[in-house]
């Protein structure tokens, strides 16, 4: 037989490469439990929000800053994005896996436009396939190359050096066996720059590795989706142009306002479209709890139904209400000491059943993977075996069955001391699902989780979603989130994203049952204004949508500037808050002009204060000639104008001083925060301090320094 040259062995690999790559992109799964429906990855991606992180000149990493990008391409074109590792962070479910699909779909069909079209070989690699012993090259060879034994893993190597041009995708660092470890392993090799130091590689994970190439990394993150984004995937994967049906989808989660955040989540969103539009009816959840109960429910009654044999659906039912041990199997694997997601196939059968582990298979719910069996360096690449392993669909579905098990747990603890021992291991902030689905399925555990929650810093928000899955109605967390909205209620960028998280979901609660929202106050949280004017992205990538009940937006952060297209979005999406009174921006550098046109006449006729405070200096907006107009410490303009709406400014604020001590509030029928009016009228104006410097005075202890940083904005606040 012909000797093969390195050439020849090049082309044998990029066959099997897309080969391979075919196989997987072709095979996504919307429905789990839906097995015969697969889409191809190009019939069914949307462009969710992705975020680079750039730094400003060759300053230091901390200093940069997150911006949009239009597509996924611009992670590997943007010239910003230009280095040899990259790491692409987000949360379960937002989309990692399927954005490394899809460029194994234009590199295999050389879309003109792809980053990759022009790229010799695409190595892809899912790395909770890999052990710590594998090298890289049997790695590929094992699951990209396993049936062409004219390759082996030694050519594999001769083959990427002799490649102008190689990309390496490595997806899922937080699920690799050996993350974070010891051991030496290749991957960790790779992500240091020891090894593959001149390739381009990628890679993606839910958190940072602790050891890899800081210097000459480059940093992206996925945020999930947003109306617009959501709206496409309605109709690429889901009705086409049928505006009937999408409106259909579309009010089955405006019904659902509970389910916001998930929806964000682009696997749940797509799961959420797909089933709404199957049923003729989709109902109103009034929990978190309540969905995840109906789409469980729907798994297992799509099985029953597809079954005929009668004595096959009596097992199917004890499979399904019997699963306490699979249970047990959860919560070990997400708060044990030994955490993993991902089990050998054949010691689960045997813990569980192996009718019960095939029905679980069989309903989508677990899901099989090929792995690598353990090996050594010894191990030969002809030796190299692999084992089939069992993981849940989804995190979340690990969350859902792991609560029944704390349920239990909590229930056997006799006091607040035993109880804080069980929760103290179960962190809310990774977990929050785990949290809210055990408060929904038993009130009582709830009750005493609850409790519990309220004595942890940061905790009291996230206890409050917590009651609302007890309660499955709003009305019974209505009073206490009045409470919180008629204060000033803080988003800090360094507060935790599940504190940002169950801050905003409350903040738009309020705002959907049109409790007033007294004060917002973002500090150091850069946001700014998405495509669709609906929403601000925060520094942290979480949205805040249009909030109908707020009275008054507070932005401050340090030295940050805003062109003129940048405020003028903040303007307008303020604009859209239709209770909104003021606007104010703390320590920003701001244009000195603003065109006229681009200050929405609904500021103007609602008379909205719009004003900028930069250390001893204060000044107002002129709404009407989009200028800025010096005040004095009382808050007075300094150069009087003809403007009708601010000629008579001491007058306005003499009257509007006289109407808050009428009703104790600001002027509005619910009350308000009358107590926080009574103080700013009671306090001298103080701008002589930097503003920004004393509401940022205790930031490495946000919590503890609130109530200073409100009394120093209030100082500055005129009305």
């Amino acid at each position: 037989m012909e000797r093969l040259t390195v050439q020849d062995k090049k082309a044998i690999l990029i066959s099997s490469l897309k080969r391979r790559y075919k196989l997987q992109y072709d095979a996504i799964q919307p429905i789990p439990y839906i097995k015969d429906r697969l889409y191809c990855v190009d019939k069914v991606f949307v462009e969710g929000g992705t975020e680079i992180y750039i730094v400003k000149g060759a300053t230091k990493e901390k200093e940069g800053t997150w911006v949009r990008v239009d597509s996924y391409k611009d992670i590997f074109r943007d010239p910003r994005m230009k280095a040899k590792r990259r790491i692409i962070e987000a949360e379960a479910g937002y989309g990692k896996s399927t954005v490394t699909l899809q460029l194994a779909y234009d590199w295999c069909n050389g879309v003109k436009d792809s980053p990759f079209k022009d790229v010799e070989i695409l190595i892809l690699l899912r790395l909770r396939q890999l052990n710590s012993k594998i090298s890289i090259y049997q790695a590929i060879k094992l699951f990209l190359a396993p049936n062409d034994p004219r390759i082996k893993s030694s050519d594999i190597k001769n083959i990427i050096e002799s490649c102008s041009s190689v990309k390496v995708l490595l997806d899922g660092y937080d699920e690799f066996p050996d993350r974070d470890g010891a051991t030496g392993s290749d991957v960790g090799r790779i992500i240091t720059r020891n090894l593959f130091g001149n390739i381009d590689v990628t890679l993606t994970t839910r958190y940072l590795p602790k050891d890899y190439d800081k210097s000459n990394t480059k940093y992206v993150r996925l945020v999930g989706f947003d109306e617009k984004a959501r709206d496409q995937y309605i109709r690429k994967a889901v009705t086409g142009e049928d505006e009937k049906s999408v409106a259909k989808i579309k009010r089955a989660l405006k019904a659902n306002p509970i389910l916001d955040d998930l929806c964000q989540v682009p696997l749940l969103f797509a799961m959420f479209s797909h089933m709404t539009h199957e049923k003729t009816h989709f109902q109103k959840f009034k929990s978190v709890t309540g969905f995840f109960r109906y789409m469980i429910k729907c798994f297992y009654s799509h099985m029953r139904n597809k079954s005929l044999d009668k004595h096959a659906k009596e097992h199917m039912s004890e499979h399904e209400s019997e699963h306490d041990e699979l249970s047990k199997v959860a919560f070990e694997g997400l708060c044990g000491e030994n955490k993993q997601l991902s089990w050998r196939k054949d010691a689960l059968c045997t813990r569980l059943g192996q009718g019960f582990c095939q029905h679980y298979i069989a309903v989508g719910i677990l899901v099989e993977e090929e792995v690598s069996a353990e090996t050594n360096e010894q191990t030969s690449t002809t030796d190299i075996q692999t084992r089939t392993d069992l993981r849940f669909y989804h995190q979340l579905f690990c969350e859902w069955f792991a609560c029944f098990r704390l349920v239990e747990i909590v229930a056997a603890t006799r006091n607040a001391s035993e109880l804080k021992t069980v929760l103290d291991k179960v962190d809310p902030f990774n977990l929050q699902y785990l949290y809210r689905f055990t408060c929904g399925i038993s009130p009582a555990v709830g009750k005493r989780i609850i409790e519990y929650l309220k004595s942890r810093k940061d905790g009291d928000k996230f206890a409050i979603l917590c009651i609302l899955e007890q309660t499955g109605e709003v009305d019974g967390i209505k009073d206490t989130v009045r409470d919180l909205c008629s204060k000033q209620v803080q988003i800090w960028n360094n507060h935790s994203k599940l504190l940002q998280r169950s801050t905003i979901q409350l903040l738009e609660i309020a705002s959907r049952f049109d409790i007033p929202i007294s004060c917002v106050y973002l500090v150091d949280c850069s946001p700014r204004v998405d495509e669709s004017g609906l929403n601000l992205i925060l520094e942290s990538g979480l949205s805040l949508s249009i909030l109908s009940s707020l009275q008054e937006l507070v932005i401050g952060d340090e030295g940050r500037i805003l062109t003129n297209e940048e405020l003028a979005a903040i303007l307008s999406y303020s604009s859209q808050c239709t209770s909104l009174k003021k606007l104010e921006f703390i320590a920003y550098t701001l244009p000195g002009t603003i065109p006229v046109g681009s200050i929405p006449s609904s500021l103007k006729s609602r008379n909205v204060k719009v004003w900028n405070y930069q250390g001893a200096n204060s000044s107002r907006l002129n709404l009407q000639t989009g200028l800025w107009q010096a005040c004095d410490g009382e808050g007075n303009l300094l150069v009087e104008e003809d403007d009708s709406e601010f000629s008579s400014s001491e007058d306005d604020t003499d009257e509007e001083t006289s109407n808050d001590d009428d009703d104790g509030g600001d002027g509005d029928d619910d009350g308000g925060d009358g107590g926080d009016d009574d103080e700013r009228d009671e306090e001298t104006v103080d701008v002589t301090t930097s503003h920004y410097d004393q509401a940022t005075e205790s930031r490495a202890t946000p919590d503890g320094a609130a109530q200073k940083q409100t009394r120093s904005r209030e100082k500055c606040t005129v009305s």
